[in-house]
């Protein structure tokens, strides 16, 4: 049964507080654009799907004097909603989706003077997502290596963030590693 994960992804943020779709399209920029991701106008149409489900609520807010925000919030049938979607087990394994990778693929056909910039750039990229991702954790948990005494919202997206850094050391590693076999490979038929 195909689900709505982006429901279940608004209807989380959510249950943070209450917020408006801006500020949900926002959090798809942050934190949640690690391992999620969503366009302002699938928001806005799954904002209104769940209107009509009853499994959130809107009203208006004043910012400013004349300015008016539609705030969104849960309902008790979006909270159950939630609650039954956190606990059901899943067994299945997400694949990423790695235009890189899938080039890599393709090896055979990248001319072979144009592999070391394809990775070099691909590396650039990487270095520059895991030092924005090593600044955003330091920002929010500073040198904290023991989440013992973070709450369970800090603590869930101290996982997730540390396991996106987790991701980006990695890629980084079998990009250079693979490098390094590039070049073997070239020396062994000079």
């Amino acid at each position: 049964m195909a689900r709505r994960i982006l429901k279940f992804s608004i209807l989380g943020l959510l249950s943070k507080q209450d917020m408006s779709g801006y500020d949900i399209t926002i959090e798809f920029t942050k934190a949640i654009g690690q391992f999620w991701s969503a366009k302002h106008s699938q928001i806005y149409v799954e904002l209104k799907k769940l209107l009509d489900e009853d499994s959130i609520s809107q009203y208006i807010e004043m910012a400013g004097v004349k300015l008016e925000k539609k705030m969104y919030c849960l309902t008790t049938k979006g909270k159950e909603e939630l609650q039954k979607w956190v606990l059901e087990l899943d067994d299945s394994v997400e694949t990423e989706k790695d235009i890189f990778a899938l080039k890599l693929y393709f090896l055979k056909d990248i001319p072979k003077q144009e592999i070391h910039s394809l990775f070099n750039n691909q590396l650039q990229l990487r270095e520059k997502k895991l030092f924005n991702l090593q600044k955003q954790f330091s920002f929010l948990f500073g040198n904290q290596q023991n989440p013992i005494y973070l709450d369970s919202e800090e603590l869930g997206h101290y996982l997730v963030l540390t396991k996106a850094i987790s991701r980006e050391e990695n890629y980084i590693s079998w990009l250079n590693g693979s490098l390094d076999l590039i070049k073997k490979a070239e020396d062994s038929l000079t």
